[in-house]
């Protein structure tokens, strides 16, 4: 057994004893029960390096204690969201720009796109990513534009414009001993001439940059292109089975020291009572909506037991005002900048949304979400009408007795919003 330290996103940290046959996704599993959060296959480790600036999400059949053996000391794990981890194998053309993908054996055009993904798992097939990367050159602050090819057998530059003739390809890393990270968002380095900078690092603890292969990509879609590929082409069928098996299995429960939830809890069903005797709910997405259905209940009950008198009243009005602050996607009064950053690193997926107090006005709320390739905002504002406040993000044209009505109703329709609101940031406290 090994001991590690996870840290979460307030900077908190929880020691966990593992043995070394545990995965990445085990582990991001034993949180979850331990943090009491949903477990929706969106959880992950990431490989954090503070004074290098770097970090990477743990593919989920990693061995957490041998990615750990390789790490320097200042480095640590952290225990996040991560929405984007499986996306390109449901929108994998939005992966993938035509002008960057070419294939050794073309025959008479380009691989038809529903076989792109085979392509990459297939170990048999040659993909390849190409186009123009800037390298940070070794020991030097100049960045140099090449031409480059990823493939296989790891990522050359050209010497020669865009030839790709052998000799004049460049091995600049192998896929092998390597992995992909991206910079902590906010770092920036000298001299980089984009926005969109990632770096190849080798397997073994490193304190300083001379053994990173610095890149620069020239937009967010080449970036993901790249980074994607690379996964894709390291890991090949292993990120299929992770992406697919988790949502046919029950979690594996086998590595806990205590049980996770007290006898009674687990004895708990979900039960239907609609008809004249009960029956107990098997399909699990029937059972969620029956509890939604029943939250619904409650919520429209909730404020008549107030005013009848229960032994806490607490008035409506007031209640809209702050029930809010109960749910995983309001962060309070963070600032534009904090709120960037988390929706960047849990995963640039259409739909990912926050809530946060207004910086402006002390009365008001800010959606921010993130939609192709950018982070929005949408300012909530209070509204009274016949001395009930109300909530709306379009100008009081649909209006909301609380926050929690108003990101459920965008949840379900796009409205004014460029698309629904689908996957919550949240930070949750181990």
């Amino acid at each position: 057994m090994e001991i590690v330290k996870v840290w979460s996103e307030d900077g908190a940290g929880k020691v966990v004893e593992i043995p070394a046959d545990m995965t990445a996704r085990d582990v991001c599993q034993l949180l979850v029960y331990k943090s009491h959060c949903l477990d929706d296959n969106t959880w992950s480790l990431v490989e954090h390096h503070p004074i290098l600036g770097l970090e990477r999400c743990l593919e989920d059949h990693e061995l957490v204690v041998q990615v750990q053996a390789s790490m320097s000391s200042d480095s640590k794990f952290l225990f996040r969201k991560n929405y984007a981890k499986y996306e390109f194998f449901r929108n994998p053309l939005n992966f993938f720009p035509e002008q960057m993908v070419a294939w050794c054996q073309e025959s008479d055009g380009s691989i038809p796109q529903t076989q792109l993904l085979q392509n990459f798992l297939n170990s048999s097939s040659c993909p390849e990513i190409q186009g123009y990367l800037y390298l940070k050159e070794p020991g030097r602050k100049s960045w140099k534009k090449l031409y480059m090819s990823l493939r296989r057998s790891g990522l050359y530059y050209s010497t020669k414009g865009t030839s790709k003739e052998p000799r004049h390809l460049q091995l600049l890393s192998d896929l092998e001993d390597s992995n992909i990270f991206t910079f902590i968002p906010g770092r920036k380095l000298h001299n980089v001439p984009t926005d969109f900078q990632f770096c190849i690092k080798p397997n073994k603890a490193c304190s300083d940059c001379k053994e990173l292969k610095m890149l620069s990509a020239e937009d967010e879609q080449s970036r993901t292109c790249w980074m994607t590929a690379f996964r894709l082409l390291k890991y090949g069928i292993e990120l299929y089975k992770s992406y697919t098996v988790p949502q046919q299995r029950k979690p594996n429960l086998s590595h806990f020291s205590s049980p996770v939830r007290s006898v009674s809890e687990n004895s708990l069903v979900a039960m239907d009572f609609s008809g004249q005797t009960g029956r107990v709910i098997d399909n699990p997405v029937e059972a969620q909506s029956a509890a939604v259905e029943e939250g619904h209940t409650w919520r429209k009950r909730s404020p008549r037991m107030n005013v009848l008198g229960s032994p806490s009243p607490l008035h409506p009005s007031s209640l809209s005002t702050v029930i809010h602050r109960t749910q995983v996607w309001f962060h309070g009064r963070i600032v534009r900048e904090e709120a960037h950053k988390m929706i960047m690193q849990q995963g640039q997926v259409d739909g990912l949304f926050l809530l946060r107090d207004s910086q402006s006005n002390p009365k008001a709320f800010v959606l921010t979400m993130y939609h192709h390739q950018k982070i929005k905002h949408f300012q909530i504002l209070p509204c009274e009408e016949d001395g009930k406040v109300f909530f709306s993000l379009d100008d009081g044209a649909t209006k909301f007795t609380d926050l929690i009505h108003l990101v459920e109703f965008y949840q379900l329709n796009r409205g004014v919003l460029p698309c629904k609101l689908k996957h919550p940031c949240t930070a949750v406290a181990l």
